[in-house]
């Protein structure tokens, strides 16, 4: 079983106590929940939301010792709001959100997020979404398809990628894609595989991630009860920029630009930084999980 990202930073941060509700709004194979759950026993009540029905089945089958103190839901996060009240929970008192793809979808060939095993270009986390990656990689014109990369990838040989990628359609796996790229970007010495950002853009792109991302955010602070804490992990830049601007934002009383002498904007701090750099998994996780060395957790509490 896939053991979560920052297990114990996690619980230490949100602090589950008997009789509160939490959510998990990715709760993959239910590692963090499962945590949660037994630090808030034996009354504690959690809500796990997931979009793959894959990582619910799984969650379901670990989490089945606290049976009705959990529920589980197929659903994105950004629908938050309309699951609590669907449960008639007014408000919770921790919400964990790990974003991003898990380990266990990207070890799974047919699910097509990693290049390392031969798949589909499919990276959908819900599998009945519309999109997938194939449409993006051989419908979008070369110069949106550019910037797509560019832009959610940070990969500098953008062009070259894209017009590569043109020249040789139809490409229906990943391995097709992974030697598209590669070719393009060049075998330069790095730890990085060269169609490492390329695969990132399109998953982002495919799932929309960045703009759930700050959907969700002011949705969950509206969710928490005072006191209560919000933690996020994210595992690129982008995701972790979008959070950490927000946390900030809502962290203080004024956002009018520090030219402007008077104070018009009437903004209110809602939250507490509870940590003001990132936390990041020490060399033992990373040793026993080199996927865990992009993670990044930031967590906030409602005044």
């Amino acid at each position: 079983m896939h053991e979560p990202v920052l297990y114990q930073e996690i619980i230490h941060a949100l602090c589950p106590h008997d009789g509160n509700f939490y959510v998990d709004g990715t709760v993959g194979s239910g590692g963090h929940a499962w945590g949660i759950l037994e630090a808030s026993s034996p009354h504690g009540k959690l809500l796990g939301l997931d979009l793959d029905p894959q990582a619910l089945d799984l969650a379901r089958e670990r989490l089945s010792p606290f049976d009705d103190r959990v529920t589980l839901v197929r659903a994105s996060y950004t629908t938050l709001g309309v699951q609590l009240e669907a449960l008639g929970w007014d408000s919770v008192q921790g919400i964990l959100l790990d974003l991003g793809v898990s380990s266990m979808q990207l070890d799974s060939p047919e699910r097509g997020f990693s290049f390392r095993s031969d798949g589909p270009l499919d990276m959908r986390f819900n599998p009945q979404a519309e999109m997938n990656a194939s449409d993006l990689v051989n419908e979008l014109p070369e110069g949106e398809l550019a910037n797509l990369i560019y832009r959610f990838g940070e990969e500098r040989h953008s062009r070259q990628v894209a017009r590569a990628i043109v020249s040789a359609r139809p490409l229906h796996t990943t391995g097709e894609l992974k030697e598209v790229v590669s070719k393009a970007v060049g075998r330069k010495q790095s730890r990085v595989h060269p169609a490492t950002r390329t695969f990132q853009a399109l998953r982002i792109a495919t799932n929309k991630e960045l703009e759930a991302v700050k959907d969700v955010l002011p949705e969950a602070v509206a969710a928490l009860s005072p006191g209560g804490r919000l933690a996020v992990i994210s595992f690129h830049s982008l995701e972790d920029r979008i959070v950490k601007h927000f946390f900030r934002q809502e962290s203080v009383d004024c956002i009018c630009p520090p030219e402007q002498p008077l104070c018009t904007c009437g903004h209110r701090a809602t939250l507490k930084l509870i940590t003001r750099k990132p936390l990041r998994p020490g060399q033992a996780e990373i040793d026993a999980n080199p996927r865990a060395r992009s993670a990044r957790l930031r967590v906030v509490e409602k005044l």
